[in-house]
């Protein structure tokens, strides 16, 4: 029998927590017997995780939200840093969320344990300077977009692409009709995906606006129909708070518990957050309309500190302005509004954007999390991935 192997891994976030269990499922078929701890969420928990602090405590958007959590984030990391030197696992996996999981890799490896960040933080659009910080951190990146492994290998930083696991997950065809069967939504009526965010801090800026920009759709366009998928309790809640609070109960709005590619498959036209679920969109073959807006001395901060001229990932992958962008202040109701209706009216636009993505789906897909388990499973102290690897 093989022998035990213990990993720990952290997934600050939604899209960590989905990567996560992918790369665990992978793992588990290399290595039957080994164990995983460390923080994650509900896909990492069915997938066999052992989670030792609550994912949503790492969920924190923007400078200013994220100093008003620090203290709690920081006290979860010292926790989490004592449990893991009194038991050291054989490899740490940081799932994104740099800020939490840069720090906490370089104590670990500076005591022995082998250390890998799987989706590079930004580099190539704010603080470069943290390549440094990842080759003193880590004994491996995994990356999820094909130009981030020139940066690293340019760097000296050992480096691994791996490509984009929501790419493995949706198909390369969606049936948009059969969709909207199971939805239970009219074959011809307009529909808008609204995507507020995964965490609370996200709906807590957005759900406003976007509630708001729902409104001013609806009453330019009467028949539309709006799909929500929000991807917690807590989430829910929050969002279905705005909408009492904005009297929009007579909206015709689908709240969903997760379910955010089905929302997506069904949809015409989604109205996005800025971050990972605006790629999900993308490789939904979905036009949209992308918002983002943080706290006023965050957004000052970070107006500073970004160098690309996008800041959805659509347009950052696709190198060009595909869907409109919003940033702060530009993101009101009824700039958004507009944006959403001209691409629910022009058919021909929205299929230009439709089949712009179905190209970037295709540059994309590699089995990212097949991908990932081949590279973590040689840096494992004691083990030898051709015996592992099931035949």
């Amino acid at each position: 029998m093989a022998p035990r192997v213990r990993i720990a891994m952290v997934a600050g976030e939604a899209s960590g927590d989905l990567l996560g269990s992918r790369v665990i499922e992978a793992l588990r078929r290399r290595l039957p017997e080994a164990v995983f701890c460390g923080i994650g969420g509900p896909h990492m928990g069915a997938a066999g995780f052992d989670s030792w602090f609550p994912q949503e405590t790492l969920a924190v958007r923007g400078f200013v939200e994220v100093l008003r959590h620090l203290p709690e984030v920081l006290a979860v990391r010292r926790a989490l840093a004592q449990r893991l030197k009194a038991e050291p696992p054989q490899l740490f996996v940081g799932i994104d969320a740099p800020e939490f999981n840069l720090g906490l890799e370089r104590r670990l490896k500076r005591s022995g344990v082998v250390t890998v960040h799987l989706v590079s933080p930004q580099v190539w659009a704010w603080r470069p300077g943290r390549v440094e910080t990842l080759r003193a951190a880590v004994s491996r990146v995994l990356v999820l977009f094909p130009f981030e492994e020139a940066i690293y290998r340019a760097a000296d930083v050992p480096v691994t692409y791996v490509g984009h696991p929501l790419a493995d997950e949706v198909p390369e065809r969606i049936d948009r009709e059969a969709i909207r069967v199971e939805l239970r939504l009219p074959a011809l009526a307009p529909v808008v995906t609204v995507l507020p965010g995964s965490r609370q801090s996200e709906i807590a800026m957005m759900a406003a606006p976007f509630i708001e920009t729902a409104k001013l759709i609806a009453r330019r366009v009467p028949e539309v129909r709006f799909l929500v998928p929000l991807v917690t309790r807590e989430t829910r809640a929050l969002f279905e708070e705005e909408v009492y609070r904005r009297d929009a109960r007579e909206l015709s709005m689908t709240l969903l518990f997760g379910h955010a590619q089905d929302a997506l498959g069904a949809c015409d036209v989604a109205l996005a957050a800025s971050g990972t679920v605006t790629l999900e969109a993308a490789l939904n073959h979905r036009a949209m309309v992308i918002a983002y807006k943080v706290a006023p001395l965050s957004w000052a901060i970070a107006s500073r500190l970004v160098r690309v001229r996008h800041i959805g990932l659509p347009n950052i992958l696709c190198g060009e302005p595909v869907v409109p962008e919003f940033l702060q202040d530009d993101a009101t109701p009824e700039n958004l509004a507009q944006a959403v209706v001209n691409l629910l009216s022009d058919g021909p636009v929205r299929r230009a954007v439709e089949q712009r993505f179905e190209r970037l789906h295709g540059e994309l897909r590699r089995n990212a999390a097949e991908r990932a388990a081949d590279a973590l499973v040689p840096l494992i102290p004691g083990t030898q991935a051709g015996a592992l690897t099931p035949a």
